[in-house]
């Protein structure tokens, strides 16, 4: 039997930020060193930190989106320039803040031609919008665009399918 020699560091470990920085009001980055370690212990600890926080993440986010006279999610409307499928990814990336947990509802309600941002959903005064400007659809002709949408804040990571968050047809 062959022994290979271990050798145990007896220095205390040490974490250590190395650096922090807010890219824009929607995304933050943080680097961060754990020292010292053995060979195979970074990938170990990394992975069980890495499930632990996102266990523990907190968040506020759009689960559904409501709306009237639309077929299925795939569909286009005359007189917006977006698809269907492109206003729900660009209302999955809007950063929302709150305070209380559970569903709430907001609706965005406008009138084209224009812009259609983040700034245009009225939401609860316990929902904060982060980046008003965040671009959701852009209204080509006269046009009334209304949906009703869905808000949630939990705790833990959890991917939604994309038929969770669809675009409902309201007859």
């Amino acid at each position: 039997m062959v022994r290979e020699k271990v050798t145990v560091s007896t220095r205390t470990l040490q974490w250590k930020c190395v650096e922090s920085r807010v890219d824009n009001k929607r995304l933050c980055y943080g680097r961060f060193i754990l020292s010292p370690l053995i060979k195979g212990q970074a990938d170990t600890i990394g992975i069980a930190m890495r499930r632990a926080l996102l266990g523990e993440i907190e968040g506020t986010c759009i689960t559904r989106a409501k709306s009237e006279k639309i077929p299925h999610e795939y569909s286009t409307i005359v007189g917006i320039q977006e698809s269907v499928h492109e206003i729900l990814m660009n209302l999955k990336e809007i950063v929302l803040r709150s305070n209380l947990y559970g569903t709430c509802g907001a609706f965005i309600c406008a009138r084209g031609p224009g812009y259609v941002t983040a700034q245009d959903i009225i939401s609860p005064p316990s929902v904060e919008i982060v980046d008003n400007t965040q671009h959701i659809a852009r209204l080509t002709e006269p046009i009334d665009l209304c949906i009703g949408l869905q808000i949630e804040r939990n705790r833990g990571y959890s991917i939604k399918d994309q038929i969770t968050f669809k675009m409902e047809v309201i007859l």
